[in-house]
């Protein structure tokens, strides 16, 4: 992608700290789920992550990634943010509140930092692939590099 408009700031950060990653670009009509993405990019289901976020009952916003092919369990994510309860934030305050919209979440470059959590399948991966911040773009990258970007917790969350 060497077009900068190909470019999102995502990337952009990436590059910031000198972290290698891959970048995909594929067509989209915006009804394409998590795994039709890891089939369009010829990648494993279990190595391409989805940005979930969500509100615990205190009302503090919590990041969940999980693998494509699963659905969050929310008493996991509870359990693992400290909270009583957690419930997924309804879209359209998605973009208010991360700057990203629905099909193009990154844990990376949201306007605010919230806290992270990663499914314990990420230690079974190298590379893992997640969106770049814009429907239709991906980022592969080392899960080794994830620390230099952002802070995260791994556990287990997803079923």
């Amino acid at each position: 992608m060497s077009k900068n408009k190909d470019k999102t700031n995502v990337m952009r950060l990436l590059e910031q700290k000198n972290i290698e990653y891959i970048p995909h670009k594929f067509e989209t009509d915006n009804t394409l789920t998590g795994r039709d993405v890891a089939k369009i990019i010829k990648k494993d289901e279990n190595s391409v992550f989805k940005t979930l976020v969500t509100i615990g009952k205190s009302g503090k916003n919590y990041v969940f990634v999980i693998p494509v092919n699963k659905e969050l369990n929310l008493k996991l994510a509870a359990e693992a943010s400290g909270e009583k309860s957690i419930h997924m934030i309804p879209s359209k305050e998605l973009l208010g509140l991360t700057g990203y919209i629905h099909g193009g979440c990154s844990p990376i470059g949201m306007k605010k930092t919230f806290p992270t959590f990663f499914d314990e399948e990420i230690n079974k991966h190298e590379i893992i692939t997640f969106s770049a911040g814009k429907v239709g773009y991906q980022v592969e990258l080392n899960t080794s590099d994830l620390s230099k970007i952002i802070e995260f917790k791994i556990a287990n969350l997803a079923e």
